[in-house]
């Protein structure tokens, strides 16, 4: 293979892993507050897509990001209050049924409210035809833009739990929530908290590649599958693995594509997602699940 195709691979692997990242650190956010998969995690990411493009219609484009993170939020707050805050200690597949029902619920709503056209944001700067050229590599502005969030969104999350009292009130629900709560942490509004976070971080996802992958309303199910393909790699609730692990899925995708026919592009997500459960179900790089057990032992 020629160098310059190796590369150029490469860069689209990149991108591609860039969002199942980020779906990857929502998953960790929620199960690290609560212990919950949320398989709806795909579907705050084409909310957000979606929403950024009806807003912009009317809207400059910063104003529309804005916007649709902020209204994927209000969806994220909503989604735990009616289906996740009633419940009194659910049992793990009671839910996963939940989340894939709420899944479903906000994609055929999308269908409804927005059809089954596919849409795009236009480029932050730039546009394809202006796409630079690194060692004969042609890389779009976008891109760019899509590194340069998730790094943003990772390296914010990990002030956010490092250094304010906040967040590491929520790193204490992860540990052991009854402790927290005994101890006078709002256990309830943290656990709404890493909804919005979760939906939030989504749809600024969303918006950033929709210029390049565009968005559809049935776009969800998928990114569910291959996030969670990558938290599963980093090992649940370890969210700076996850982006590894984004990028080792995403790469594995685009090169994948050179062996195989297109079609089989998405089922390398689920055999890697397989392997790992089979051959290491605590991830590449381990995972909190040990820590939480042995906290509540």
């Amino acid at each position: 293979m020629e160098i310059g195709l190796l590369l150029q691979y490469l860069v689209a692997g990149l991108t591609y892993g860039t969002i199942y990242a980020v779906v990857g650190v929502g998953f960790n956010i929620i199960y690290n507050t609560t212990g919950i998969i949320n398989f709806a995690q795909g579907e705050f990411v084409m909310l957000g897509g979606m929403t950024a493009v009806t807003l912009h219609g009317f809207l400059p484009l910063p104003l529309a990001i804005a916007g649709a993170v902020l209204l994927t939020m209000v969806a994220g707050v909503l989604v735990e209050l009616l289906f996740i805050r009633w419940l009194v200690r659910p049992t793990v597949l009671r839910m996963i049924i939940i989340t894939i029902g709420v899944s479903i619920l906000i994609r055929e709503a999308a269908l409804v409210g927005w059809g089954e056209s596919v849409r795009a944001l236009p480029y932050f700067t730039g546009d394809e035809v202006t796409a630079l050229s690194l060692g004969g590599v042609h890389v779009s502005p976008q891109v760019l833009w899509s590194l340069a969030t998730c790094l943003f969104i990772v390296a914010a999350l990990w002030v956010f739990f490092q250094r304010t009292a906040l967040g590491r009130q929520m790193r204490a629900c992860a540990v052991n929530r009854e402790a927290a709560a005994l101890c006078g942490v709002p256990v309830r509004n943290l656990v709404t908290l890493s909804f919005a976070l979760s939906a939030g971080i989504g749809a600024l996802a969303g918006c950033v590649v929709s210029p390049i992958t565009y968005t559809a309303y049935n776009v969800g199910g998928g990114l569910a599958i291959k996030g969670f393909t990558v938290a599963i790699l980093g090992g649940l609730g370890n969210s700076a693995a996850a982006v590894a692990a984004g990028f080792v899925v995403g790469i594995l995708e685009a090169f994948s594509v050179s062996l195989l026919p297109a079609a089989y592009k998405d089922a390398v997500s689920v055999a890697v997602l397989l392997a790992i459960l089979f051959a290491r179900p605590s991830g590449l790089f381990g995972s909190s699940e040990r820590a939480r057990l042995e906290s509540r032992a």
